[in-house]
């Protein structure tokens, strides 16, 4: 499946991290339009709301996940700032009675590097 978001928060350089635990996955949350929040419903993935806006996560726990640019080129590092449009291409996990289903991504593109992003620059402070 393919979904097409803006990204929320990504912890793709490493795994992140809960109450101080290492949960053992790299994690992207998307900020999703209607109709891309619509098709994941319809999949029994449930979505939480933020300023009124449908988000999902998106999970892996494999570190060999490529992110790739529009091109389909590497993007050169898996930094990906927030407000970034993203398209991913991921896999339903199997359902469960409380949470629904799990959307485990499998790649990345970046569609539109957000405005201070680039590719292979984890981001500095000279502007700060």
């Amino acid at each position: 499946m393919i979904t097409e978001g803006i990204v929320a928060f990504s912890n793709l350089e490493e795994t992140e991290r809960f109450n101080g635990q290492d949960t053992g996955k790299y994690s992207i949350v998307l900020t999703l339009e209607s109709e891309e929040a619509a098709k994941l419903t319809e999949e029994g993935v449930k979505l939480r709301e933020y300023k009124n806006q449908p988000q999902r996560k998106f999970v892996t726990k494999f570190s060999g996940f490529s992110v790739l640019d529009a091109d389909g080129e590497s993007f050169g590092s898996k930094y990906i700032p927030y407000g970034s449009k993203v398209r991913i291409l991921w896999e339903p996990g199997k359902p469960h009675p409380t949470h629904g289903v799990a959307p485990y991504f499998k790649k990345i593109k970046v569609l539109e590097l957000a405005e201070g992003g680039s590719a292979g620059d984890g981001g500095d402070d000279e502007d700060f």
